[in-house]
């Protein structure tokens, strides 16, 4: 599987996309005009070892909804990304069996490694 999920209107996506240069079997999702199904998510659960990791607690909806303040747990996870993309952590990078979940450098760079190396 070489998947890329990511936000066409995320300027860091953007980004990474472009330094990334994934080649052209790479399919790429927009999360926000083609959400991200329950299969595909449990698939992103088993590279990664847990919804924990998928999740952005940097969502505009965590701060909102208070969910720092609560005591979240793997399903609660897994229900507030299916129910809205921004809690998905972006972008997500599969590449055959290796997942690369964020927009730090170092990750940036590992999923290149991967793609090119």
């Amino acid at each position: 599987m070489q998947h890329i999920f990511y936000l066409s209107t995320c300027d860091t996506c953007k980004r990474i996309l472009k330094d990334i240069e994934a080649p052209a079997d790479f399919i790429l999702q927009d999360i926000k005009k083609d959400p991200i199904t329950a299969e595909q998510l449990e698939k992103m659960k088993e590279l990664s070892g847990s919804y924990e990791a998928l999740f952005s607690r940097r969502a505009r909806l965590y701060k909102e909804r208070n969910l720092k303040d609560q005591q979240l747990k793997e399903e609660d996870y897994k229900k507030l990304i299916l129910e809205h993309y921004t809690f998905l952590k972006r972008p997500v990078i599969i590449n055959d069996q290796k997942i690369f979940i964020g927009n730090t450098a170092k990750t940036t760079q590992a999923a290149k490694n991967s793609i090119h190396g």
